[in-house]
């Protein structure tokens, strides 16, 4: 049984629910408030490349002048951050639960903006009764078909061979996702960036990337390397790199 979170003013109403430990509301911070604005999570959005979660409103405003994410610091997206961001909620209905009267605030929050502007009222959720979190399995037919297209500037797919490393290289993790679609103005160091932050490399370590029989070059774009090696590197209309882990040369 989980463990239940204590707010101030509330009683138990049970011998059984006088065993459970209870835990203070702000050992939970770190999960149910947003980084950007410290306040506690509202329309939770999440990046799905790193799974770190904001208000979406925050997330949003933090896109228009950086497309990096605002706890790790990956590139979301090179041109279209928002691209790359899902509403997670789940994670929001399980804040609204731990924390009394959110949702009924937020709710009339947002009722007065819309009469201060004289517009209309949207239909809104109806709040559900203070309870605990109950996880309802949708029916395979209610579940909407995704909208969600492959934006056109992503136009380069990618299949990463991995074909060793040096010896001397250890504690590297598999790069489980072989497959990535980018922007073809994309060069060889993002797809460096890339590996190194799915295979938790160290700095330590240098990541060749070759393509045919071409060592490539930091600078080089995807487009030019597609355009330059020409259908050799083509596989079923994935541009191949292959990339092994190597130890930097002394000098």
């Amino acid at each position: 049984m989980l463990p239940r979170w204590s707010h101030e003013g509330t009683t138990n109403h049970s011998e059984e629910e006088d065993d459970e430990p209870k835990r203070p509301l702000s050992e939970f911070y770190p999960y149910i408030r947003c980084a950007l604005c410290s306040r506690f999570l509202i329309d939770a959005t999440t990046i799905i490349e790193c799974l770190h979660t904001f208000c979406k409103s925050c997330i949003v405003k933090h896109f228009f002048y950086n497309n990096r994410c605002p706890t790790c610091s990956i590139v979301v997206h090179q041109t279209q951050p928002t691209y790359n961001i899902r509403p997670d909620r789940q994670l929001q209905d399980i804040v609204y639960k731990m924390v009394p009267f959110l949702e009924e605030s937020e709710r009339k929050q947002m009722c007065q903006f819309y009469k201060e502007r004289g517009l209309d009222v949207p239909n809104t959720v109806v709040i559900s009764p203070p309870g605990p979190v109950v996880i309802k399995r949708q029916k395979k037919e209610n579940i909407p078909p995704s909208v969600f297209t492959i934006p056109p500037e992503l136009d380069v797919s990618l299949l990463l061979e991995f074909v060793g490393a040096e010896e001397g290289i250890a504690n590297y993790k598999p790069l489980e996702r072989r497959y990535v679609r980018v922007s073809g103005e994309a060069t060889v160091r993002h797809v460096e960036l890339f590996i190194r932050r799915k295979m938790e490399l160290s700095s330590a370590c240098q990541v060749d990337v070759v393509c045919g029989d071409h060592l490539l070059d930091h600078f080089q774009s995807l487009k030019d390397i597609q355009s330059f090696v020409g259908e050799e590197a083509l596989q079923d209309g994935l541009l191949v790199l292959h990339f092994g882990l190597v130890l930097p040369s002394q000098p």
